[in-house]
């Protein structure tokens, strides 16, 4: 409807810059819906903004315009308001066009093509894999596949994508923190690294080594700590002691030990990753590896583009790219004086890759302690000579868990963390992924356990589904009294929906379509979060003003395709979310 009245504006707009001498009058076209009906249904500003170029007075202009909009058989009536406001009272019948639509569309009502199929690349999550994701995870998990589904709605071609760090000194330190439980469980006694990984995911990995080499990977725990520099609580650096104990590994095993370890370490954990996000509702199109970007030379070949533009100069051995050219705060190291590329230069070739395989647009979603990060990516993907505003770096604040009053810490390092999958097994995945997205992503947010399990009024989730089974049991009811619903005799008298209950009802379903395009295009969805809660909310107050199944037949199957129509908004938003809509609480 809104494009319907945007339409005809444009056309009056036309006459109006004919009549008037004006060049190029017509500049974004707003209109938006009124929030009190006594103002209509929409309203547009654009006499207001006219005012300038016409050098009329707002007002007069906005008369013009009113006596220039062709006729249309749905607008009742078009009124002046305020300052110049235009605003367009819709017939009955226009608004109740919304449950045709509804009907007509079924789950396909709320799409569109307004992405016009361009390609964008979206990556999340993306969670080192040195142990389980936990719930900090979970929201970055939820937000960036329901703005996939979002853009997908809304006619994007969506490649969802997970960059799996499966190389690196973090991979290096939990192939050396599982070696060293491998070696406590077969007997070896010392003093496990203050700097090493210590969940008891690692153990178990372990447990597995021995189980399946036996004491094939065994020395000594003297030759291990032979000639390292002290941990820290023993007056040392916790850093270079991990990074000695490393070497040492590698020293010991050789290569082909060595990879065995580390290979089995990556392999478990991210297995463990794919089912916690699979089960969490959570797919991904392809898993990128870090790794590959090593073996196919993408890494020396991005490094070479940057040397060859005189982006990166050498300085004690290292070299360093120029992102203090392009506003960072200073210069980084993408090669270290020893000849290994920083985590830096991987991300600098993944980023080229993504431009190569020629996206319309490429998003990344990251933790917000990741902010600092944004401006030498950006410079990257500039000195590289690509497009830098075809990349959207979005932040998703950690959530907060409390039990009770009670914070609970998240160190993946000390393994002292509440898994996402436990947080799921707790308060199940619809109230898990509802309440990580009903706040915007950038806000902090903390994680209430016992409203998520709640069955209140106060628990969203529950309000909104509640709400679907509530239709559910009318319909229930139907079936139970012997009668049946008649799609067409409900259609044929929507004009008895006339209580203010029942247009409050129609004006929200016909709100989400633009709702959703808003939600997709601005990567919010919890925008739809808040739609949904609103839904329920009026629907809930009908629901305790009003009975359904009445004894005036044509009033009784009115209300009945109303209420299905919002059962089918709901199914279609949840779906959106990953969420369920049971049929029954």
């Amino acid at each position: 409807m809104k494009e319907q009245l945007k339409n005809l504006l444009d056309q009056a707009l036309s006459s109006f810059a004919e009549k008037n001498a004006i060049d190029s009058p017509l500049t974004h076209i707003q209109i938006e819906r009124t929030k009190d009906k006594s103002h209509g249904d929409f309203a547009s500003n654009i006499a207001m903004t006219l005012a300038k170029a016409a050098k009329m007075n707002p007002r007069q202009i906005a008369a013009d315009i009113i006596d220039l909009i062709p006729h249309a058989d749905f607008i009742e009536k078009v009124e002046i308001a305020g300052p110049g406001f235009i605003n367009f009272f819709l017939t009955a019948e226009a608004n109740q066009q919304v449950i045709k639509d509804i009907f007509d569309k079924n789950d396909q009502y709320g799409l569109s093509n307004v992405g016009q199929a361009k390609k964008v690349q979206i990556e999340f999550v993306s969670a080192n894999p040195t142990g389980p994701l936990h719930v900090g995870h979970g929201r970055g998990a939820a937000y960036g596949s329901v703005v996939s589904s979002l853009l997908k709605a809304v006619g994007f071609d969506v490649h969802r994508e997970y960059y799996v760090n499966d190389a690196g000194r973090q991979m290096d330190i939990l192939a050396t923190s599982v070696w060293l439980r491998y070696l406590d469980a077969c007997g070896e006694v010392f003093t496990f690294p203050s700097n090493g990984y210590k969940g008891e995911y690692v153990h178990q990995i372990a447990e597995q080594l021995k189980t399946e080499y036996n004491h094939q990977f065994l020395h000594p725990a003297s030759d291990v700590f032979e000639g390292i520099t002290a941990d820290e609580p023993d007056g040392g650096d916790k850093e270079l002691h991990i990074d000695d104990l490393t070497n040492n590994a590698k020293r010991l095993l050789g290569d082909k030990n060595y990879r065995i370890i580390f290979d089995k370490g990556i392999s478990e954990i991210l297995g463990d990753i794919r089912n916690d996000l699979a089960e969490f509702g959570t797919e991904y199109d392809q898993w990128f590896s870090e790794r590959s970007l090593m073996e196919s030379g993408d890494v020396d070949k991005a490094v070479e583009v940057l040397k060859s533009s005189g982006k990166l100069y050498q300085e004690k051995g290292a070299w360093w790219f120029k992102s203090t050219d392009y506003g960072d705060e200073k210069d980084r190291v993408v090669i270290r004086d020893n000849g290994q590329p920083t985590y830096f230069a991987s991300d600098i070739a993944y980023h080229l890759n993504k431009y190569q395989r020629g996206f319309d647009h490429i998003i990344d979603i990251w933790g917000a302690d990741h902010h600092g990060y944004i401006a030498r990516v950006k410079a990257s993907v500039e000195a590289m000579q690509q497009d830098a505003d075809k990349l959207s770096v979005l932040l998703v604040q950690f959530a907060v868990l409390y039990r009770g009053t009670e914070k609970v810490g998240m160190s993946t390092r000390s393994g002292e963390f509440v898994t996402l999958r436990e947080l799921r097994k707790e308060v199940g995945k619809d109230a898990a992924r509802f309440f990580y997205v009903m706040r915007g992503a950038d806000q902090h947010m903390d994680f209430d356990l016992e409203l998520a399990k709640s069955q209140s009024n106060d628990n969203p989730v529950y309000y909104v589904q509640y709400a679907h089974a509530r239709v559910c049991s009318v319909f229930r009811q139907l079936a139970e009294r012997g009668q049946t619903f008649n799609t067409n005799l409900a259609l044929e008298h929507l004009d008895k929906l006339t209580e203010s209950h029942e247009e409050n009802l129609i004006a929200m379903l016909s709100k989400y379509p633009e709702v959703l395009e808003t939600a997709a295009l601005n990567y919010t969805p919890h925008l739809l979060a808040h739609y949904l809660n609103d839904l329920a909310r009026d629907f809930h107050t009908y629901y305790n003003a009003h009975q359904f199944i009445v004894d005036d037949v044509e009033l009784s199957h009115a209300r009945l395709i109303l209420i299905s129509s919002v059962r089918q908004v709901i199914v279609n938003a949840l779906g959106l979310m990953g969420v369920s809509a049971p049929e029954s609480m």
